[in-house]
């Protein structure tokens, strides 16, 4: 839809709710909402403009106080979500965790602080097998950065080390774009349709999938940016219900089109305490994702490889 910028498949389904071939599901989990979206054919996922798959949206808005407690049961929930689809996704044996992003900029570094708090263990089991006299995965994780950075595409590092590694499971962490700022640090997408690196802010790159790379792809994304046409476009929306002036919401919008090609083109906006939300949301995922990889043994891994 013209001038409208989002990643969540939730806001996508929201725009088009009568799209056959997708299914939804909500519930709650204290004050946590939850909507699954299951997009089941090629012509949906066309239409609705994500791929084929299962995604899980978590929103809490309190999130944005920043209480303890509500951190510790979003970090339960998403452990919860992860395992689950990581069991219907052929298990866990090894698993490889790639935080997308440039670690230097601050709304996209999301998947490298990520990569900074998994518990990894392949090493471990390689050369001290045993170690560990309980069940638990071969885990690696990396943070291959961005191509203005390394040269190199981040399809192409990726590849390379499943080449190598022989994941059963890959799980991807990165920043998103939605069209409210409200939801930014409040939501969290999880998804095992995969993912294209750099959507968030607005530097898509190839995809990486269970197509591309042969074994299934996680993606856990936060939605950390909103494009400034997105902001424009939903106030004009808001002061036309306020006002009453509908006649002329669709010139006033084309209005503001026009305004942000030839003026904002395609910026970005973040909050101004964005590395807090950052280092908040990275903390959440990383505890979420070692709780799902690990289970009851999270604690015995803590202590061996602290």
């Amino acid at each position: 839809m013209r001038g409208i910028y989002t990643d969540l498949a939730a806001e996508l389904r929201e725009l088009s709710p009568d799209i056959k071939g997708v299914v939804e599901e909500k519930d709650a989990d204290g004050e946590i909402e939850i909507t699954r979206i299951g997009i089941l054919d090629p012509s949906a996922a066309r239409r609705i403009g994500k791929a084929m798959g299962r995604y899980v949206t978590l929103d809490a808005r309190a999130l944005s106080e920043r209480p303890l407690d509500l951190f510790e049961a979003v970090e339960k929930r998403l452990a919860t979500e992860l395992a689950e689809l990581l069991r219907r996704n052929g298990g866990k044996s090894t698993v490889l965790i790639v935080g997308l992003g440039n670690r230097e900029v601050t709304p996209d570094s999301l998947g490298p602080r990520v990569v900074e708090g998994i518990l990894v263990t392949r090493h471990v089991k390689q050369f001290v097998p045993e170690a560990f006299d309980f069940e638990a995965p071969g885990v690696c994780a990396i943070a291959p950065g961005v191509l203005g950075v390394t040269g190199v595409e981040t399809m192409d590092i990726v590849k390379g080390v499943v080449e190598r590694v022989h994941p059963d499971c890959i799980i991807t962490i990165d920043a998103l774009a939605s069209r409210r700022a409200a939801r930014i640090s409040t939501t969290i997408q999880l998804t095992d349709a995969g993912i294209s690196p750099g959507s968030g802010v607005g530097n898509q790159r190839a995809e990486l999938s269970r197509e591309s790379l042969g074994v299934p792809v996680l993606a856990i994304g936060v939605p950390l940016v909103v494009r400034a046409a997105t902001i424009m476009t939903d106030t004009l929306s808001l002061m036309a219900n306020e006002t009453g002036l509908h006649a002329d919401e669709e010139k006033l919008k084309q209005l503001a089109q026009s305004v942000c090609e030839k003026q904002l083109d395609d910026m970005i906006v973040t909050p101004k305490d964005i590395d807090a939300i950052v280092s908040d949301m990275a903390g959440i995922i990383a505890n979420a994702v070692n709780a799902a990889l690990f289970g009851k043994n999270l604690e015995r891994v803590r202590s061996l490889i602290s």
